[in-house]
């Protein structure tokens, strides 16, 4: 099946073809004629499977008919954060330069003065996150009774992020003969609640298993001491076979920290968190599209809204607390068809978290050989002539009062090499599900070509 199967206009398969792309995906396959139809639609894919165009293109010939009026946007497009939304207007532009479409994106962290402008002049398509668009609503900068078609895109985040109510108020204004299309990569009790609440008889296409993982990622993890998570990451980016890589860890403190130190390292690395302008965000992830720099470290606002393609590795520094948002991470790499690889470093207080993510996507992990660490290493076998201490001797010292020879202190790094450890060391359960950690050689199987 080719795009022109699917029913689109000339104009817009001629856009198409000049992005380079031929066949259509499953959940494009499945989507647009029913968008076409008119019909409201939930698709359940997950990220990398070209969901975005799956909406994109039938607006863009659904919209190609009728005019814009001021402040009344004719159709909406609901994101969760500003990099999805800055991605869907990339869409817009990339596959509907043959049509004259106007758009306005509504977001935070820039000046709203200019997005009043667009709004005033009338716009066919509104891309918005929740919290800027009701802002401009309440004061009274844009009226959505105009609006014929909504996408809710991303649900699942939404409910993540807390958006639900800000959404099912915003559903409210809009008029109720209008198209409704509502993607999501799980399908949650509360987002089933609101598509029955807000949908009708919606067409559902389901491309992948809920929580499922893109086929094309190899997954793995990779046992570590805390102390050591930072030698390990290194060692894996100077593997000759990692292009590009982007690095997610929970915290944003932990982000701003992981960049310095990689950046002292000799590492072209660049960051993405929370605490940023959005100026500067979109700066940093324009350097690393343009393989300025190859390394991005981001928190979990960067998850869903990073689409670059070619990205060879993910690296999970911290195990997402969420196994949601690991699904979300490592679909960063394996985009587009074509092979990634995504590595989670794990210290032992994070079994119950590896646990939750082997039970949401039901694969095991293949871990990485552990090899025990200095101060875990199992007694060499005694020289010749040297008496070898058993279990019961040792229990014999013990109960004479005899001490037992005191381990040997472990080596203090230089101090110049301090502020490279991890600045957490609460104590926690020992769980045996995790292996020794790993001080090994990097394993051949984190290389892109490994089989």
């Amino acid at each position: 099946m080719t795009f022109a199967d699917l029913g689109l206009s000339d104009q817009l398969l001629r856009a198409v073809d000049e992005s380079g792309y031929s066949e259509p995906t499953p959940i494009q396959r499945g989507a647009i004629p029913s968008v076409l139809m008119g019909r409201d639609l939930i698709g359940i894919a997950q990220t990398g499977t070209g969901k975005t165009a799956s909406f994109v293109l039938p607006m863009i010939d659904i919209l190609a008919q009728g005019r814009s009026r001021a402040l009344m946007p004719r159709s909406l497009i609901l994101e969760p954060t500003r990099e999805l939304a800055a991605q869907v207007s990339e869409n817009f532009e990339k596959y509907g330069k043959y049509n004259k479409l106007s758009m306005a994106l509504l977001i935070g962290g820039v000046q709203m003065g200019d997005q009043v402008k667009a709004l005033e002049k009338g716009v066919d398509v509104l891309i918005a996150t929740p919290g800027r668009l009701m802002d401009l609503f309440q004061r009274g900068k844009i009226l959505l009774n105009g609006c014929e078609l909504l996408v809710i895109d991303e649900a699942d985040r939404m409910l993540d992020m807390g958006f639900i109510p800000d959404i099912e108020e915003i559903c409210s204004k809009l008029p109720k003969s209008r198209q409704t299309l509502l993607f999501s990569a799980t399908m949650p009790p509360p987002i089933q609640k609101l598509a029955a609440k807000f949908l009708n008889e919606p067409k559902r296409i389901e491309v992948a298993r809920p929580a499922t993982a893109n086929v094309n990622i190899e997954q793995r993890l990779v046992t570590v001491r805390s102390d050591k998570k930072r030698d390990v990451l290194r060692d894996i980016l100077r593997h000759d076979e990692v292009k590009n890589a982007i690095i997610f860890s929970n915290r944003k403190s932990t982000v701003r920290e992981l960049a310095t130190s990689l950046k002292r390292s000799g590492f072209a690395v660049g960051q993405i968190h929370g605490d940023m302008d959005q100026s500067d965000r979109i700066a940093e992830f324009d350097r690393f599209k343009k393989d300025e720099i190859n390394i991005l470290v981001a928190s979990d606002v960067a998850a869903r809204g990073l689409d670059v393609k070619g990205v060879s590795h993910v690296v999970n520094f911290d195990v997402p607390w969420q196994p949601d948002d690991y699904i979300h991470r490592i679909g960063r790499t394996g985009r587009a068809g074509m092979k990634g690889i995504a590595v989670t470093l794990a210290t032992r207080e994070d079994a119950e978290a590896v646990a939750a993510i082997e039970k949401l996507t039901g694969v095991k992990f293949a871990r990485a050989a552990a090899e025990a660490s200095p101060d875990e290493a199992a007694p060499a076998e005694p020289k010749r002539g040297q008496k070898k201490t058993t279990k019961k001797k040792a229990a014999e010292k013990k109960s004479s009062g005899e001490k037992p020879a005191r381990a040997k202190r472990a080596e203090q790094p230089p101090i110049e090499q301090r502020d490279d450890l991890e600045e957490s060391r609460m104590p926690s359960p020992v769980v045996e599900d995790i292996e020794p950690a790993w001080n090994g050689p990097l394993p051949s199987f984190l290389s892109v070509g490994a089989a």
